[in-house]
């Protein structure tokens, strides 16, 4: 089996096998497959696709590329959120401290920014000391005493994705149904939640720019979580325009922290107040709409939710203080 000759299957608009991609995959990983050939298939997957089973396939591959987290230790429903970005997305500096605060534990691992977006563990870094890195024990630990954690994905978590989320970055193939949904997916399956919420971003500030298209990405992502035995679910929500007002990594945290205080953009609020309303309908904490939003509501609007930020921004090493003083941000 050769590289080229796969490539070359690709760009005439194959269907590649699982043995293939797992030859792909590895030999990538282990260096066998150089960057530029790697860039030759990513450029033809970007204008050829991959089927439902390419991108399950390739979603495994990734995953199975390194560890798993277990999360079976932590007591509680372990869940996780996701979104794939926009301007000015910062939904889940405020979702995952309110979901804590509503009852659930977050063990969350972010990723960089993609493409134009910031992602959230850039955000997180312009807090003075905040460490995205803990050992496996403090991470467990610290979503076990305050329900809460957002740390950086380690190199034995899909260490096949981070090699080629990189590359994608770099080669103009980030804007491909197949290769998003493949490396979110793995991700968020080694990851170990239970249950899986995916915030699929639709509009001018979003990578989907239509409706059609952030469909298409929300059903291939909740096929993978689905048949991996994850609770998934997708909501598509509205990206033609920034999301809140400030955009920057300092600026967006400031204005989560606003929103946690309940002086933030109203568009903010009521996205993070769905999102978490839906979490808690999804893993049964609560039965109804109303119920799940009158508790989502509530966590935020005594104080609950940005106690849980305080805590985490102090669990990882980051100085607090820059909750009521916003001139210490870096």
């Amino acid at each position: 089996m050769r590289a080229v000759d796969l490539i070359i299957k690709k760009k005439n608009g194959g269907t590649l096998t699982r043995e293939e991609i797992k030859f792909l995959v590895s030999g990538y990983v282990n260096g066998n497959i150089p960057d530029y050939q790697m860039s030759s298939l990513l450029m033809a997957i970007c204008f050829r696709g991959l089927t439902a089973q390419e991108q399950s396939d390739l979603t495994m591959e990734m995953l199975l590329s390194g560890e798993s987290v277990d999360l079976s230790s932590i007591k509680g429903i372990c869940v996780d959120k996701h979104s794939t970005g926009g301007v000015g997305d910062k939904t889940t500096l405020v979702v995952a401290p309110l979901a804590a605060a509503c009852g659930l534990k977050m063990a969350k691992m972010s990723g960089r920014g993609l493409g134009h977006t910031g992602g959230t563990l850039d955000k997180l870094e312009s807090i003075p000391g905040f460490r995205i890195s803990l050992t496996p024990e403090e991470f467990f630990r610290q979503v076990q005493d305050i329900s809460l954690a957002v740390v950086g994905q380690t190199a034995n978590i899909a260490p096949a994705d981070k090699k080629l989320y990189a590359l994608r970055d770099v080669t103009g193939t980030v804007e491909s149904t197949g290769l998003i949904a493949s490396s979110i997916m793995s991700k968020k399956l080694a990851s170990g939640a239970s249950h899986i919420l995916l915030d699929v971003k639709v509009g001018d500030g979003a990578f989907m720019k239509n409706l059609e298209a952030a469909r298409e990405l929300a059903q291939a992502m909740v096929a993978i979580g689905n048949s991996q035995g994850r609770k998934t679910v997708a909501l598509l929500t509205d990206m033609d325009q920034p999301l809140g007002f400030a955009v920057g990594n300092a600026l967006e945290v400031i204005e989560a922290i606003e929103t946690l205080k309940g002086r933030g953009p109203k568009d903010l609020e009521t996205l993070a107040l769905k999102i978490v309303s839906e979490l808690l309908l999804m893993t049964g904490l609560e039965k109804t709409e109303a119920e799940a939003s009158e508790r989502a509501s509530r966590a935020l609007a005594d104080g609950s939710a940005l106690d849980k930020l305080r805590a985490m921004i102090e669990r990882q090493g980051g100085d607090s203080r820059v909750l009521d003083d916003y001139s210490l941000f870096s």
